[in-house]
């Protein structure tokens, strides 16, 4: 039987644990404050992300990993791991060039590689739990198409709604006016945030925090329907203890899965939602 490797991007929101418990290596995102290069995950991650930010008041700009780190990253596969093939599942291709860069490496620098690539078409643990679950039938024994079709049965399944903290962060990359940032924070509007055509999109705007959360629950409870929600994350960024209010409510007010993970966003989507940003990615049965 093949031996089958896991790569992904650090744009997954992978928590470590869930990575290292199924070997699955995650290619940094990197960060760029002026001619300083950060990896995600390695030299920065969002509780040093932001203090960075306000220090030089402007946001870095985000690049995706080049083709040699993944040729890297799936040479280790090869060489490491002893393995036979690769499946790749990267960041949607709506929002960041990865998958061009992961494709260059596959078909130009790693030709005769049995190596795939997958678009996911969704970001954080949206497409972290692809990656996972194809690990898992993998472990379970399943052939690498049945692991491919596994994952990719997940990307109607899954949905992630969140709640915007601030408009700063939005404002200062210039995807709305400092005007309306303004206004939001004056009148205390929580955006709330979902996956739309493979990249994050403005769903609703509520007011007040405990508005917004509500909000989330309720929408987990509508996408969920009567179908069981199998697996679930509680995203948040730099606001850990957040995150573990909010994963109380969930498991308080839904029946959710036995296990709730808690993620950090990751830099490299953290940096266009700024700190405070919580929300929720889970999977429905089918």
């Amino acid at each position: 039987m093949k031996k089958i490797s896991i790569v992904t991007d650090t744009d997954a929101s992978l928590p470590p644990q869930l990575a290292k418990k199924f070997n699955i290596r995650q290619v940094p995102i990197y960060i760029h404050f002026d001619d300083e290069v950060l990896r995600t995950g390695i030299d920065i991650d969002d509780a040093s992300l932001f203090p960075r930010i306000e220090k030089l008041g402007k946001l870095p700009t985000t690049a995706a990993p080049s083709p040699g780190d993944f040729a890297k990253a799936f040479q280790e596969c090869f060489d490491q791991d002893q393995a036979d093939a690769v499946l790749c599942f990267v960041v949607s291709g709506e929002v960041s060039g990865t998958y061009d860069s992961a494709l260059i490496a596959t078909n130009e620098l790693m030709p005769d590689q049995d190596i795939t690539v997958i678009n996911t078409l969704s970001l954080s643990m949206g497409q972290g739990y692809m990656a996972l679950v194809a690990a898992e039938a993998l472990a379970n024994g399943a052939a690498p198409t049945e692991a491919l079709a596994a994952a990719e049965q997940l990307q109607d399944r899954s949905f992630l709604f969140g709640a915007l903290s601030t408009l700063k962060y939005l404002a200062m990359g210039g995807r709305v006016s400092h005007l309306t940032a303004e206004m939001a924070g004056i009148l205390n509007i929580k955006p709330i945030l979902t996956i739309k055509d493979g990249k994050l999109d403005m769903l609703e705007k509520v007011r007040t925090r405990k508005k917004a959360w509500a909000r989330i629950l309720e929408l987990t409870s509508k996408s969920a329907g009567d179908k069981p929600i199998e697996r679930m994350s509680v995203l948040h960024v730099a606001c850990p203890d957040d995150a573990q209010l909010l994963k109380e409510q969930l498991i308080s007010s839904l029946p959710c899965p036995k296990e709730v993970h808690i993620a950090e966003l990751t830099p490299g989507l953290s940096v266009h939602t700024g700190p405070g940003f919580v929300g929720v990615v889970f999977v429905v049965g089918e």
